[in-house]
């Protein structure tokens, strides 16, 4: 963002939080994840564990409870980004990137690693 003001292009940062979309569907996320799972070394499977991977896609289950579906929030934001005579530097969609992700930002690495 700050790299391009010498050339007088003006950068907003959107930040969404998680949202409901294909990125994020979560048949689509599990298989690619077990198609990459079956390509790695069994070196590498072993150390991992195969218990891992399905912590990580309950994990991912139970998260996506959460998610957002009304996509209107980001792109209400992208709307002020381009049409606002005075856009922010940052915008913040979704009530997890506004009450989470933004406030842990502001925190020590320490803190939040341990988060």
């Amino acid at each position: 963002r700050l790299e391009m003001r010498i050339f007088g292009v003006k950068v907003c940062v959107i930040e969404p939080g998680c949202f409901k979309t294909m990125i994020t569907n979560l048949e689509n996320m599990e298989k690619n994840f077990f198609s990459i799972w079956e390509k790695l070394p069994e070196e590498i499977k072993t150390s991992y564990g195969e218990g891992y991977l399905n912590q990580f896609v309950a994990t991912l289950k139970l998260l996506q409870k959460g998610y957002n579906s009304d996509l209107s929030l980001v792109t209400n934001c992208m709307e002020h980004a381009l049409t606002s005579l005075y856009p922010r530097a940052r915008y913040s969609a979704g009530w997890d990137a506004k009450l989470l992700y933004l406030p842990l930002s502001y925190l020590p690495s320490a803190f939040t690693d341990a988060l």
